[in-house]
């Protein structure tokens, strides 16, 4: 609390108080301990020079920063769901005659799969990638890469990574990391590059890869579109025939009902319709709508908001360092 006027006074006028050396007396309190905006305004047009030129540095590396970025292009493509694709036949009936079926001790499975979400899970999983990443030969363009000459058309390397004119890993890493990037390391990376999104009112799936050049963006994403549709269709192709081949052994041992016979039967009409649809249709899990497209325009880096951000954020930072060097180097006596 703030000590009277009065008692300031008898203080000034104790004995005492007067014989203390001149930096041991206490200080006293003021009326007024508010912020003093004119001596702000004075502190800060005092420092107006050094708030210009601090400014002017942080707007100078940032517009340099924003121009060192490569370009970044996104190809997107647009895709439906194929609809019951794999999951017809033995899946469907099993929700029907699974209990009869279970009676002569054969499992058929749960009720029908989500076709779409497994696809979607495959794409997004480990296993798929790296096998995605190997089959197009992708880790030295996905791990090397550090920009696009648009004239050339042509990739461009880091030299402290990757030598072109060898062909060898020469990055430097330390254990367990080697010069080659693992299998991992490149999953990593190509999970950043690639976003999934589904709509939910339409049940649409939008696919993404952003990446140094548009015309490499657009043949990954062709390709991670097709070899998921393939590997859909190999599953259930190769689902459907196990499953073919074990009711057709059930129904050569003579063990079975002729009410379970019937069912089998159906079973196995279903699963040759799956053999053939497997076997017919390309597009198995998504069919495209809207096909990859090579963009003209970039996506990022967005260099005139990196430039303005800079040069306000260098704005504050002067004024900071302005305010605070005023009062850290006051003299104590104007403190007092």
């Amino acid at each position: 609390m703030k000590e009277p006027q009065h008692q300031q006074n008898q203080q000034l006028q104790d004995p005492q108080y007067i014989a203390m050396p001149q930096n041991m007396q206490p200080r006293l309190h003021r009326q007024d301990d508010g912020i003093d905006l004119k001596e702000l305004w004075t502190a800060l047009w005092a420092g107006k020079w050094l708030i210009i030129a601090i400014t002017i540095i942080f707007a100078a590396a940032s517009v340099a920063y924003a121009i060192y970025q490569p370009n970044i292009y996104k190809a997107s493509t647009v895709l439906a769901p194929a609809g019951d694709s794999g999951s017809g036949g033995l899946s469907k009936l099993a929700g029907q005659f699974g209990g009869l079926a279970s009676l002569a001790g054969i499992s058929l499975g749960g009720g029908s799969a989500d076709q779409t979400g497994i696809a979607l899970e495959v794409l997004k999983s480990r296993v798929f990638t790296e096998q995605f990443i190997e089959r197009h030969q992708l880790l030295v363009p996905l791990m090397a890469a550090k920009n696009w000459d648009q004239i050339s058309n042509e990739l461009q390397y880091k030299p402290d990574v990757y030598d072109v004119s060898t062909k060898e890993w020469v990055r430097k890493a330390s254990f367990p990391k080697t010069s080659k990037p693992s299998s991992w390391e490149a999953f990593e990376r190509f999970r950043e590059l690639v976003t999934v999104s589904q709509i939910k009112e339409t049940g649409m799936v939008i696919i993404s890869i952003e990446y140094y050049s548009p015309i490499i963006a657009k043949q990954w994403l062709t390709y991670l579109v097709q070899d998921l549709n393939e590997q859909m269709r190999t599953k259930d192709q190769q689902e459907a025939k196990n499953s073919i081949d074990f009711l057709n052994e059930k129904l050569e041992n003579n063990l079975l009902a002729s009410d379970m016979q019937s069912i089998f039967y159906q079973l196995i009409e279903e699963q040759t319709k799956t053999m053939m649809l497997t076997e017919v249709s390309k597009e198995y899990v998504f069919k495209t709508i809207d096909p990859p497209n090579a963009p003209e325009d970039k996506e990022k880096p967005k260099r005139a908001i990196i430039s303005i951000f800079g040069t306000i954020l260098g704005g504050m930072f002067a004024l900071l360092f302005v305010l605070v060097r005023h009062y850290a180097f006051k003299p104590e006596k104007e403190i007092e």
